[in-house]
């Protein structure tokens, strides 16, 4: 009888052991999965589309479409200002341009770095001549070529007119931004490209007699 007890205290040492250990591992494991109040934790394999840096904020599908948009669309913008140091003949317009160039090219690289570090392609540098033509105020090939052929006051004129509707459609993009996108940074961008933008249209039909 005896020997008996003494085996089934064995038998229930042996179980109970067991048990610990698993409930030790089952809570040893759960400190990479679950935080202290049992929400997920970071896992150690973040997604590599995990948006921007800590503390920037989350982005959504309106901010990755605003940055694939606006990156073209200023690549445009820049090739039409670099057009003015060699053909306008108006100081105003060539300011204007250079304005315009060293406003937008910082940004075409602040947009690029944003699409990179959400794991977004950034849009080839000839995506331009095909898809973006359809984008709100992009030129055509024509209306760039004969842009690229004028100079003077014609030049002057053209490089206005098209450049007006060109804002136009960025300013149109960023109040989408301003309406749709939860990137803070991104909806900085869209703030001060409408600010910006509407100044110069501003500027532009005045310089070209309009109202």
């Amino acid at each position: 009888m005896t020997s008996t007890r003494s085996l089934f205290r064995r038998a229930a040492a042996v179980v109970s052991a067991g048990a610990a250990a698993l409930l030790l591992a089952a809570c040893g494991g759960g400190d990479t999965t679950t935080g202290h109040d049992g929400h997920a934790a970071p896992s150690a394999s973040a997604s590599p589309s995990a948006p921007a840096p800590a503390g920037q904020g989350q982005h959504n599908t309106a901010d990755a479409a605003f940055a694939k948009g606006m990156i073209p669309h200023h690549r445009q913008a820049v090739e039409m200002a670099d057009l003015a140091p060699s053909r306008a003949r108006s100081a105003e317009v060539k300011k204007l341009a250079e304005d315009i160039r060293k406003a937008q090219d910082p940004e075409i690289k602040t947009l690029s770095g944003w699409l990179t570090s959400w794991g977004e392609q950034v849009p080839a540098e000839g995506a331009m001549d095909h898809s973006a033509h359809g984008m709100a105020g992009m030129m055509t090939t024509d209306q760039m070529d004969k842009l690229k052929n004028a100079s003077g006051a014609a030049f002057d004129t053209a490089f206005m007119e098209l450049m007006i509707e060109h804002h136009e459609g960025a300013v149109a993009m960023a109040k989408t931004e301003q309406a749709q996108g939860a990137f803070p940074a991104a909806k900085t961008m869209a703030e001060a490209i409408v600010t910006s933008q509407s100044a110069e249209i501003a500027q532009m039909n005045k310089l070209l007699g309009r109202s």
